[in-house]
């Protein structure tokens, strides 16, 4: 259960909130049907408990099969191939509105899976006021840069892109440094 670090201005490393699992489940075995099929889900959540809950919930809207009659076979923490690597994610998603119900298809540029669909989840929060139960994700995709569509993401694929800090504050020769200065410091160099 490693976490993987975001990049941060600051410094400080900031673990991100969610986790990726793999949930195993299927109905209890019965005379009728011995050998019941297995069905797995990539659930993103806070914790375990959190994970199954997502799982039985799903279960119950697709396959009419409840947490009663049904079994965990396995849950696994799905971890990021290449974390220190930028990559293009695009998360296909539906959510509930108080109009009704929306299918999206957003994309982000980050390190992990996990940290793409947190900004997702956070983004969702802001602009469309939808919260954690009433967003379903339905896939997860890594992208090439040819495939990106929104502006967001398609400007950082520049080879020769620079981020220019025009207001620096120039450092001052130690000669001629004074505790204070009858004039305003130009910024704009």
């Amino acid at each position: 259960m490693s976490n993987i670090p975001v990049f941060n201005p600051t410094g400080t490393e900031r673990k991100p909130t969610f986790k990726e699992y793999a949930i195993f489940g299927r109905a209890k075995p019965s005379e009728a049907d011995p050998d019941p099929k297995i069905y797995r889900m990539k659930i993103f959540a806070k914790n375990e408990v959190q994970a199954k809950s997502r799982f039985w919930y799903f279960l119950k809207k697709l396959r009419k099969l409840k947490k009663a009659n049904g079994e965990l076979l396995g849950i696994h923490t799905i971890r990021e191939n290449k974390p220190g690597k930028i990559k293009n994610f695009g998360v296909w998603l539906r959510y509930e509105s108080r109009t009704g119900v929306h299918n999206v298809w957003k994309e982000y540029r980050d390190l992990s899976r996990v940290s793409a669909v947190e900004q997702m989840y956070n983004e969702m929060a802001g602009s469309h006021r939808a919260r954690f139960k009433s967003i379903q994700i339905l896939d997860v995709r890594t992208i090439p840069a040819k495939g990106c569509k929104r502006e967001a993401v398609t400007q950082f694929h520049n080879s020769k892109i620079k981020f220019p800090l025009p207001h620096r504050r120039p450092r001052v020769d130690k000669r001629f440094r004074s505790t204070f200065s009858a004039t305003k410091q130009h910024t704009i160099v």
